[in-house]
């Protein structure tokens, strides 16, 4: 039996709980956005008559007031998102045992066995759909089909009240002639690169040679030409499955631009020292650092080394950042965010290979520092023990991104990978 996937959407998730708590909202232009004064501005989520006058999710909130100057901006209320987005998954997991999360407000439903117990997938998408918005008080849109991508095309097709279906037969009518933005894990930098081979559809990414686009982009073109002809394999995840994590990371956009390494270090110290947090918590190791770097041209750059020995050590993790910093960015150019992060991560403790060039009883003398911190900071708060350094300018490193991190998206393919 072919298998049987449906993916369902929140509809613009976080701006439509706020009109569920207050109904007056969907009269008026409303948007759900960042903290302008501290550089976290742009628009998370917009209302139906917010959209009408073109504004974006993502763009900066001065650029949506110039759109719409009436435009009302709601602060984001992560735990409430996270409780009624909770309720809604609970329905889907009455259908199915393989329900798996992509973000708060997207998820995959396996329904392949599942049509034995209650049938027709469409009645049922249907049915679901029904009981989110009796239930809950929120829209949402599916798509159904045989693999998680065309699923996911099919809900950001917004079909009301039903659900969109690709199937084998009607994918190259229905599927192919979207852009080729429209495609998972085909973003900006993707789109240009495919512009300039004269790729402007779905259609034209699922026909070109799949061999020169391995060759041009490497895996990442022969997994979006598999994904354009359907060919994703890729599992449902089953319910309440954990999947150890590939990297952990932050990242931060700066109150205000930097202009040199030493003034983008106490911000590195935080990241560093939250990273390293976050991975002992997971029992994890890694020895790949990477940085990640924007410039106030808003231009993203990044580099990575891969260290001698693993660690969760917060003293190691900032000094191999900031000499990459040091070493790739032209601060010429100021840098408005920055980000770090740890990959090739294993279990904590497992064998390495000791290093004759390292002093390990100041490494150890290091993680029993970060180790007391923790402790500290799970007692009386993440502001209660501060490295000096960070209070050279205080409004640059107050932020506490250690418990920022919860609601970003799961990562497609987290602890799996594509069959082709």
């Amino acid at each position: 039996m072919d298998r049987m996937i449906m993916h369902i959407d929140i509809n613009h998730c976080y701006a439509q709980i706020e009109e569920m708590k207050y109904p007056q909202l969907r009269e008026i232009p409303m948007a759900v956005g960042g903290h302008e004064e501290k550089r976290h501005g742009i628009i998370l989520a917009k209302n139906d008559p917010a959209k009408k006058y073109g504004i974006l999710t993502g763009e900066s909130l001065r650029e949506a007031r110039e759109k719409c100057p009436d435009l009302l901006i709601i602060p984001p209320a992560y735990d409430d998102y996270i409780y009624y987005t909770s309720l809604v998954k609970s329905i889907y997991r009455e259908y199915s045992d393989h329900v798996e999360s992509f973000g708060l407000d997207e998820a995959w439903i396996d329904y392949t066995a599942s049509q034995h117990l209650f049938g027709d997938p469409v009645h049922i998408a249907e049915e679901i759909m029904h009981r989110v918005r009796k239930e809950i008080g929120l829209d949402v849109s599916a798509g159904l089909s045989w693999n998680k991508v065309f699923a996911k095309l099919g809900s950001d097709m917004k079909v009301k009240g039903s659900p969109a279906v690709i199937t084998r037969e009607n994918y190259r009518e229905k599927v192919w002639p979207l852009d080729a933005s429209d495609l998972l894990y085909v973003g900006p930098a993707t789109t240009r690169k495919l512009r300039r081979r004269g790729i402007h559809t779905i259609g034209e990414l699922a026909q070109y040679p799949r061999v020169y686009l391995k060759g041009a982009m490497g895996a990442a073109g022969e997994m979006i030409h598999a994904f354009a002809n359907g060919e994703d394999t890729s599992p449902v995840a089953e319910n309440n499955a954990w999947l150890p994590p590939k990297s952990i990371g932050n990242s931060m956009t700066m109150i205000h631009d930097v202009s040199s390494a030493e003034e983008v270090k106490p911000v590195c110290y935080v990241l560093s020292e939250a990273v390293a947090s976050r991975m002992r918590s997971h029992g994890m190791e890694g020895d790949v650092v990477s940085v990640s770097m924007r410039s106030a041209g808003l231009n993203w750059f990044g580099c990575e080394r891969k260290i001698a020995q693993p660690t969760s050590v917060s003293m190691e993790i900032l000094h191999t950042a900031m000499e990459l910093i040091r070493g790739n960015y032209d601060f010429s150019v100021p840098m408005r965010a920055v980000g770090i992060s740890v990959s090739h991560l294993n279990p904590a403790g497992t064998y390495r290979q000791m290093n004759l060039f390292v002093n390990e009883e100041a490494r150890e003398k290091a993680r029993r520092s970060d180790l007391a911190m923790d402790e500290i900071r799970d007692m009386y708060g993440f502001d209660s023990v501060r490295r000096a350094c960070t209070l050279l300018d205080r409004p640059l490193t107050d932020f506490n991104v250690k418990d920022d991190h919860t609601v970003h998206p799961v990562g497609y393919f987290q602890g799996r990978k594509m069959v082709l």
